[in-house]
């Protein structure tokens, strides 16, 4: 059993311990952390922009660098 799991782990580009770590969380069911709003914001400092007021033309800049590099490749 031993050599089949270490050949499954293998065969997943994985240690034979990483392959245990997730049958055993598999098998218990880890519960689901619940999503932390507070990590999405303040990661970073804005520049003073106004997302919510700028958001159209940021788009249209961001969507042109897009088309630009695209050409010139």
């Amino acid at each position: 059993m031993q050599r089949r799991a270490r050949q499954r782990a293998t065969d997943l580009g994985i240690s034979l311990a990483e392959y245990l770590r997730r049958l055993v969380e598999r098998d218990l069911g880890k519960a689901p952390v619940p999503a932390d709003p507070h990590s999405v914001f303040d990661l970073g400092s804005s520049g003073g922009s106004n997302i919510a007021e700028n958001k159209d033309s940021m788009l249209a800049e961001a969507f042109a660098g897009i088309r630009n590099s695209a050409r010139e490749q």
